[in-house]
């Protein structure tokens, strides 16, 4: 020992010890306290070696506590200041390698340096001796309150041995007193060091007595508890009893017993499953009245029913969901060759509501374009994506109302709308729900369905969406609603206004091309079961499916194409005719297995005319190019127009009529030139409306009166007004592609569409022509041959 200090600071009086060095055990999860004697397994390396080390000089050892438990190695910043010195008394080596030691705690000390050596743990020790005034009346008072209170603990804790209470009612020293205590308490070891690194010993004695006095609430609160506890299965097993005696009663009048079963296993399903307080009192109520009615009661059914509804809605359970945009591109790519925009818009889309706090106010998606062009395998591709189960649900001719909102529950065979099917289909809160066909919606008069709809996708108030036949309120909020459509037109506003537009437009040839060699004909390979056989397809065969027999905005009748294709050869090798060892499909056997091509080239192929023109339209199913023909002829000035044309082109074609009789290009009146004016647009089965064919309708009329033809490699579209202004049009892209499906190099469009022809692929823009006009005037110099 050396030179002794006196340090006196705040309410503490205390003596340190200087420069003891010794040998340091690091100890986890518990803490010892001075004037104890404590058995510990030492089973560390270099703690074992601090032991050694301690035998080896005077059997001294300091005992302090890591801060964190999982430290392996600690390090002076992961040992608490303050521990014990203790003296090692007994040491014995386990078989298993664990050395056993007794040690005497004598008293506390502080870390104040600990030294890098390799082997094992050291430092130098500053001993700490408290030497309070022990004799204060305050000191005595609350040694007095504290050994009140611990009497009073141990009659109600009867975890202490009877030689724990007797030393520490016979511990004159405070000190003492409270570590033996503390040694005793069920306390987390870092409310134990608390205590050890108190210096002044009134506030100790406040802190146990504070300890015993929570310690004592508690185990009095316990025991109410387990009371109530006893109480509640003391009733719930004479209920019991008494439910078997009646099925013992029921049984010999020969009733039955299943229904009373089938009672309580509603009940245990409500009480095993977590559900909203309103829906559990609802679920309850519901089985007391099943509960309380004779089982050959018909209502019985139907509240049976009602009640396997509520308790299969996915009221809380949710997935869990990982929005990776990464995983997402690579999805989306991986299922989907082209659609740039639309992939890219998704991706904006999920990563906003990955940023955004308020999950509830996402916005509805409509993917919108012709049949075949993957809406549906998009919208399920975002499900894979983000780890949401997915619903489909087909809208198309749906014109009831209570396809959505349910039946209410007086009517016989009631059942719910099919948001909340799908949402029991789902089996969780968050799914994605895909609204498929939701143009085709129907109304009657059993009501509107779209209106139906407006409250399920709206994000405002969908959190609260009522179901006739649930009767209590569903959170659809967490929903993912994805609509798809072909036409926006026949979408109510209302319900469009509530949806963001997503368009997918039609594919080009090679886009076409790559998605049948990517997807399409190894699906088709493996749906008739030909993956053991070498075959391989051309690209110039891929593309004469494409032009000679299929004409379509999607890829659904190529599709169909591939896999006839390949039935034939699966026929062909079956029957031995095809065997070879490699088979590799080329234009011959397109043409040999799929006959006669489909597709008529009229269009493209007709002659240089008076009076014909290629008119440019779009329809559910993609552009299209209509043939748009006039003749005049003897008679009293009558126009007449066939072809199921709508009002609007009709009004096209007064508009032209006028600009053209202000040009001095048709006289004034078509009755005092003696000729009947006749405009047809082929295919009159089909109805045709819309503004954007004005100038086709005029050149038409122009070409027939100035007996000039019309250039055959042309088409256009445009809206005419009665002073020849040509105005912009929608649908460019999909109206130019299907131009340049058949073969039309040269395509006249308002100049207000300057804008949109960056939307058409780069490959289409390179081949085609595109001449914009602002009046008619342009239109007549580009489109009528000078001849």
């Amino acid at each position: 020992m050396s030179d002794k200090m006196v340090n006196i600071y705040d309410k503490n009086q205390v003596e340190f010890v200087i420069d003891e060095q010794l040998p340091i055990l690091p100890l986890r999860g518990m803490v010892v306290f001075p004037k104890s004697l404590v058995n510990l397994d030492v089973g560390r390396t270099k703690s074992i070696e601090s032991l050694n080390r301690g035998m080896n000089t005077n059997k001294k050892i300091f005992m302090v506590t890591q801060r964190d438990t999982m430290v392996e190695d600690p390090l002076l910043e992961d040992l608490y200041e303050i521990g014990v010195i203790g003296e090692i008394k007994q040491i014995m080596k386990l078989p298993t390698g664990i050395v056993r030691i007794l040690v005497e705690a004598k008293s506390r000390g502080k870390i104040k340096k600990l030294y890098p050596v390799d082997s094992h743990f050291e430092g130098t020790i500053q001993e700490i001796k408290n030497v309070e005034n022990i004799d204060s009346l305050e000191i005595k008072a609350l040694t007095r309150l504290m050994l009140h209170d611990f009497n009073d603990y141990v009659n109600i804790n009867l975890n202490f041995s009877n030689e724990v209470i007797n030393k520490v009612k016979n511990i004159e020293d405070a000190n003492v007193a409270i570590d033996l205590l503390s040694t005793n308490l069920l306390l987390k070891y870092t409310e134990k060091q608390k205590i050890l690194e108190m210096n002044d010993l009134k506030e100790k004695l406040e802190n146990i007595i504070n300890i015993l006095s929570v310690e004592k609430n508690l185990i009095a609160l316990e025991k109410e508890l387990g009371e109530k506890v006893k109480a509640s299965i003391d009733k719930a097993q004479k209920e019991y009893y008494l439910r078997e005696q009646i099925k013992v009663i029921k049984k010999e009048l020969n009733e039955k017993v299943d229904y009373e079963e089938e009672v309580d296993k509603l009940r245990e399903r409500l009480n095993s499953g977590q559900y909203p307080k309103d829906v559990y009192n609802k679920i309850k109520k519901e089985i007391d009245r099943l509960e309380s009615m004779s089982p050959n009661m018909t209502e019985g059914s139907v509240i049976r029913t009602y009640i396997d509804w509520l308790l299969d809605l996915p009221w809380t359970a949710k997935t869990e969901e990982y929005i990776d945009l990464n995983k997402v591109k690579s999805v989306l790519d991986k299922g989907h060759y082209g659609l740039n925009e639309a992939k890219e818009r998704i991706v904006e889309y999920l990563a906003v509501k990955k940023l955004v706090k308020d999950k509830s106010k996402a916005p509805i998606l409509c993917f919108v374009g012709p049949p075949g062009t993957g809406k549906t395998s998009l919208a399920s591709a975002i499900g894979d994506a983000i780890n949401r189960k997915f619903v489909r649900m087909s809208l198309g001719g749906v014109r009831d109302e209570a396809e959505i909102r349910g039946h209410r529950r007086t009517y016989v065979g009631a059942l719910p709308g099919r948001i909340i099917q799908g949402m029991k289909q789902a089996g969780t809160k968050n799914p994605i729900i895909l609204l498929d066909e939701i143009d085709k919606l129907g109304a009657d008069y059993k009501g509107d369905p779209s209106s139906a709809l407006l409250e399920a996708l709206d994000p405002e108030q969908n959190n609260m969406f009522s179901d006739h036949y649930i009767e209590i309120p569903f959170d659809l909020s967490e929903v993912l609603f994805i609509t798809t459509a072909n036409n926006l037109a026949t979408i109510p506003g209302p319900l469009r206004d509530r949806m963001e537009i997503i368009t997918i437009s039609s594919y080009t040839d090679k886009e076409k091309k790559e998605i049948a060699k990517k997807h399409l004909f190894y699906k088709q390979i493996k749906a008739n079961g030909l993956e053991n056989y070498n075959i391989t397809i051309q690209d110039s065969a891929i593309l004469d499916i494409i032009r000679k027999y299929t004409r379509e905005s999607g890829v659904r009748n190529l599709e169909r194409s591939i896999g006839r294709l390949l039935r034939k050869m699966a026929v062909g090798i079956l029957d031995g005719t095809l065997n070879e060892e490699k088979y590799i499909i080329t234009s011959i056997e397109v043409n040999k297995y799929l006959g006669v091509p489909k597709i008529n080239d009229f269009s493209a192929k007709r002659k240089t005319e008076v009076g014909v023109v290629n008119g440019l339209a779009v329809t559910s199913f993609g552009g299209d190019v209509l043939i748009i023909e006039g003749t005049k002829y003897n008679g009293t000035g009558k126009l007449l127009l066939t072809g199921q044309l709508g009002d609007v082109m009709k009004e096209s074609v007064q508009a032209a009529i006028s600009y053209l009789k202000s040009k001095n290009i048709i006289p004034e009146s078509l009755e005092a030139s003696g000729s009947d004016l006749h405009i047809h647009v082929p295919e009159g089965a089909i109805p045709k409306d819309g503004p954007s064919a004005g100038i086709a309708m005029g050149i038409v009329i122009a070409s027939i009166f100035l007996n000039k033809k019309i250039k055959k490699d042309l088409a256009m579209t445009g809206e005419i007004t009665i002073r020849g202004h040509v105005l912009p049009i929608g649908g460019v892209k999909e109206k130019v592609l299907a131009a340049y499906k058949e073969g039309i190099k040269n395509i006249i469009l308002p100049k207000g569409n300057e804008m949109n022809i960056v939307d058409i692929p780069e490959e289409v823009r390179k081949k085609v022509n595109i001449h914009l006009v602002e009046s008619f005037d342009e239109v007549l110099e580009i489109a009528l041959e000078n001849k």
